[in-house]
């Protein structure tokens, strides 16, 4: 079996990341969730679990790393974020690298909300940003659950600028209504298997 052609889906809060990735899925694609991998590392049996609980004991809590316990480090301790992240992204390196080893799609798709930030965007084959006006983002967001202005800001502090991520992909995904998402997604994977099958 040939390694599957790599497709790095990314996109700011509440650009329709998630909802797009299900449509991939719907065309035949593997999807493998960055943040879904976290939680298994983070869940009981995790592998981050021990080498966390070594960094801050506090922040282990019956047997799983506890969020709300991160979150609370970090804001104590400006070298929190660093050594938290040393440990985590290797072991979400190695999540990916596994999951991909064992597709047996054609496309795999990686659905990574800081591609670009973290550099991972140099391991795919193309890249894929979903994006929608900046009114219907900050619409979206601040309807989830226990979301404020203020922590949507932070939120969208720490990810580059929708303009910039447009700039870098390979497609663009506009996200401003199911049927244009859904015929966008079936026209890049038109182009990337003729590419493929050629």
């Amino acid at each position: 079996m040939k390694k599957p052609f790599l497709i790095g889906l990314t996109g700011s809060i509440g650009m329709g990341k998630s909802t797009t990735a299900a449509m991939f899925v719907r065309q035949s694609c593997d999807l493998w969730d960055a943040d879904a991998a976290v939680h298994r590392l983070y869940g009981p049996g995790g592998a981050a679990v021990a080498p966390i609980g070594a960094l801050h004991p506090a922040a282990v809590v019956g047997g799983m790393v506890s969020r709300a316990a991160l979150k609370s480090w970090i804001a104590m301790d400006k070298g929190a974020l660093p050594r938290i992240e040393a440990v985590v992204h290797p072991l979400v390196a190695r999540d990916r690298a596994d999951y991909i080893a064992h597709s047996q799609a054609d496309i795999v798709v990686l659905d990574i909300p800081l591609l670009f930030e973290t550099g991972a965007a140099a391991q795919m084959d193309a890249v894929v940003v979903v994006t929608a006006p900046a009114d219907l983002q900050r619409a979206r967001v601040l309807a989830r659950p226990g979301m404020t202005q203020a922590h949507f800001d932070t939120i969208a502090a720490k990810q580059m600028a929708d303009v910039d991520k447009r700039a870098r992909a390979d497609y663009v995904i506009e996200t401003t209504s199911v049927v244009a998402a859904e015929a966008a997604v079936a026209e890049v994977l038109v182009q990337i298997r003729k590419k493929l099958h050629a």
